[in-house]
């Protein structure tokens, strides 16, 4: 295809452009740039395809900021200028909640922007392979590297290769110094690294946290085969703690699992606390390994401000959260509220909420771990009472139809329903619909440069409703 015009955004990070009657997807493009194509996959109504040659490059394409643009799977917007995007997300939202959900909706609210467009995570995950991934410049080259491990992201479509960063916009660049630190110590004494698919080497996999006291997290996962292997783990783990005193929580797994998940692993305290703080308002959030916590924390805020806004507490009302993860929002919204009782389905999870509710003297919050569908039924409810609002923060697949029915039947007056894909969000409000209306819609972008966003939606009871449960 040759001299096609990019025309729009489209899902997933990628462009869109019109050939005919054929809609083209088109990767690391942005609207404006008309460029020759070369068709990857094609199906009856669409194709996907790369771009060969820029023709002619849009008046509002940006410079990527990052030297692993276009290879690495993440900040696929980066060429793309920050106020394009939110349109773009802000679109996306309307979009979806209206073609999937096909319910009734109000006027969007504007896009609550990010305080921070780089360095604005406070956790990464970095994989470490002893296949790393060589770009298309690289293998043109034909230079045949002595080493082929890395530490950095997993390629999409190669599960077992990785891309190696040297530096990641993404969070504080102390981040960068910690991994290239374990890097260049695994290389200097020959540490072995992991093979996903034999499923064997010391060095796999590296978490790093930080929050807004100033504190620093570094979780390092190790497979333990040899008899030195602790050793030499324990000798990097020196290391760095001897090199970088910002980190309060030095902390390893020995993980003998094919994938590396921590959620069912033992976590040793190699040195300094099993934990980090993050301050919200007055409150106090205890943040282990294995705690689920927004990893935008100034929009994570914002985010959870609408939430409490939308959620209209007078101080009398019994209100559910479902999904509390570490107890976050509850915690957040308990002063406003005569009851909060989180739900959760990780333990760990609800031990970290119960923990968060003690140390800043809450006394109104109640925590249950469980499998949502499970513990939210008509018992519980006649043991705790009818909720007065219930707020809901599902993971991306959404809500399981056993808890939206049991909503349903409970009837609470107000749903505030946070998401992280409007799309399961927009399927849940057309179940919802039956007894409720959408009145408030408000985006809130927690990723800048990716095509991520997320959206709080105010669900009121319908008039006739209220008359039935009264």
């Amino acid at each position: 295809m040759e001299a096609v015009t990019i025309t729009d955004v489209a899902a997933e990070g990628k462009a869109l452009a019109r050939v005919g009657d054929m809609v083209v997807f088109v990767p690391f493009a942005v609207p404006g740039d008309i460029v020759d194509l070369q068709v990857k996959k094609k199906k009856h109504s669409y194709c996907e395809a790369e771009v060969v040659r820029f023709i002619q490059y849009s008046k509002v394409r940006e410079v990527p900021v990052c030297s692993h643009f276009g290879v690495c799977g993440g900040c696929k917007w980066q060429n793309l200028p920050y106020s394009e995007q939110l349109k773009a997300k802000e679109k996306q939202v309307m979009s979806q909640l209206s073609r999937i959900g096909k319910v009734e909706l109000p006027e969007c609210r504007p896009i609550l922007g990010s305080v921070k467009t780089w360095e604005y995570r406070n956790k990464l995950e970095f994989g470490c392979s002893n296949k790393r991934w060589l770009t298309k410049e690289q293998v043109a080259t034909g230079y045949q590297y002595d080493n082929m491990n890395g530490i950095g992201f997993h390629i999409s479509g190669a599960f077992d290769k990785i891309l190696p960063i040297d530096k990641c916009w993404l969070m504080d660049s102390l981040h960068n110094d910690i991994r290239n630190a374990i890097r260049d110590y695994a290389f200097r004494t020959n540490m072995d690294f992991f093979d996903l698919r034999e499923q064997h080497g010391l060095l796999r996999d590296i978490i790093i946290r930080n929050s807004n006291t100033n504190e620093w997290m570094v979780l390092i996962q190790f497979r333990f085969e040899a008899e030195d292997d602790r050793e030499k783990a324990e000798a990097l783990l020196q290391y760095i703690g001897d090199k970088f005193p910002q980190i309060s929580s030095l902390l390893y797994v020995d993980n003998q699992k094919c994938n590396d998940t921590i959620g069912d692993q033992e976590v040793f305290v190699f040195k300094g606390k099993d934990h980090i703080i993050e301050t919200m308002e007055n409150l106090r959030f205890k943040v282990g390994p294995k705690s689920f916590y927004q990893t935008n924390t100034e929009q994570a805020y914002r985010l959870y401000e609408v939430a409490r806004d939308f959620a209209g507490l007078t101080g009398k009302e019994l209100v559910y959260d479902l999904y509390t993860g570490t107890g976050t929002i509850a915690n957040f919204v308990a002063k406003k509220a005569r009851k909060v009782i989180g739900i959760e389905y990780v333990p760990e999870a609800i031990e970290d909420a119960k923990t968060n509710s003690e140390i800043n003297g809450i006394d109104n919050t109640l925590f249950y771990a469980g499998d949502m569908k499970d513990i939210l039924n008509d018992e519980f409810i006649s043991v705790h009472g009818r909720p007065d609002v219930i707020i809901t923060d599902p993971p991306r697949a959404g809500m399981h139809p056993d808890v939206v029915n049991t909503i349903l039947r409970t009837a609470p007056r107000r749903i505030v329903y946070v998401s992280c894909n409007p799309a399961t969000q927009a399927r849940d409000l057309a179940e919802l619909d039956v007894a409720y209306r959408v009145t408030e819609v408000q985006p809130v972008d927690m990723f800048p440069h990716t095509p991520h966003v997320e959206n709080v939606v105010l669900l009121e009871l319908r008039e006739n409703k209220i008359a039935d449960n009264e």
